[in-house]
């Protein structure tokens, strides 16, 4: 098995954790409170500025100039979804000038810009590429074609389409070519995966009203 399914396959409890967590069953049928999503986008905002600039960092460590071409493609699809978020948190009344990173939110950027500046290009894909099927897996899980559209409807199309899962596979076959297993490249994945499971915790617990445009 590639060392990219090996550690997916290894962190599936978590996946699940994460399909089945209030939040994202929430999103998932249309149900969950606008004001926890309101949350949700301004800190992935700080997170995605984060991912984008991991992304360039890999580039320039990049082990080929096709490995570099391909973390600046990644880093293009971040900066155009983060144009999107704008939007979209303009839409949910929240002021991302006014927002600050949560402490869950912190805990995750920083792990992501530590270890894009001490570890090698492979690594940092390592520790990107939890988000990245994580997302596809919970956008291609939640897709229900019977059921009408709802506020997230957007959220589940964007991770489910056909558009991002080449992406997914793209950095994982980066892996998969140049990434060795051993216990860093596990504890990597591991870190990330729970970050993500604690970044919906956090929005699922927020009280933001002080982000929100009145």
């Amino acid at each position: 098995m590639a060392l990219s399914q090996t550690l997916w396959q290894a962190h599936q409890a978590v996946a699940l954790a994460c399909l089945h967590h209030p939040f994202v069953t929430g999103i998932g049928d249309g149900s969950l409170e606008a004001a926890k999503f309101a949350y949700y986008i301004a800190q992935d905002r700080f997170f995605l500025e984060s991912f984008a600039r991991a992304y360039s960092i890999a580039a320039a460590k990049a082990p080929s100039w096709s490995a570099f071409q391909l973390f600046h493609q990644m880093a293009d699809g971040v900066l155009e979804e983060l144009r999107l978020h704008g939007a979209y948190a303009q839409s949910w009344g929240v002021d991302l000038d006014t927002v600050k990173p949560g402490s869950a939110t912190r805990q995750y950027t920083d792990f992501l810009l530590h270890t894009a500046w001490s570890q090698d290009a492979p690594t940092i894909a390592v520790a990107m590429a939890p988000c990245m099927r994580l997302y596809a897996f919970l956008g291609q899980s939640l897709v229900n074609p019977a059921q009408p559209p709802h506020p997230y409807s957007a959220w589940v199309e964007t991770y489910s389409s056909d558009q991002f899962e080449p992406l997914v596979q793209q950095l994982e076959d980066f892996i998969d070519d140049w990434a060795t297993d051993t216990a860093l490249v596990r504890q990597t994945y591991d870190y990330a995966m729970a970050c993500e499971l604690n970044f919906f915790q956090a929005a699922w617990q927020a009280i933001p009203q002080p982000h929100t445009q009145g």
